[in-house]
């Protein structure tokens, strides 16, 4: 997999880079990857990756990974 660019907290992205590292993104999810664990690997924020992936045209899975069962 390609490498994310490393960002400032902060740091404004010109459309072309938006469109690179939310595609990238969007890969690395589509494999299995969450959102946290994009955040870690990237050091990306939260609100970063999820508005790069959401730009990328993202169809985010249910929260909470394998669904839980109710006892009782």
């Amino acid at each position: 997999m390609a490498k994310t660019p490393d960002l400032k907290r902060g740091q404004r992205l010109s459309d072309a880079q938006r469109s690179t590292i939310g595609a990238e993104l969007l890969k690395r999810y589509e494999t299995g990857k969450s959102v946290r664990e994009l955040c870690a690997e990237t050091g990306y924020s939260i609100g970063r990756v999820r508005r790069l992936l959401e730009d990328a045209g993202v169809t985010f899975r249910a929260r909470g990974g394998a669904g839980r069962r109710r006892t009782g």
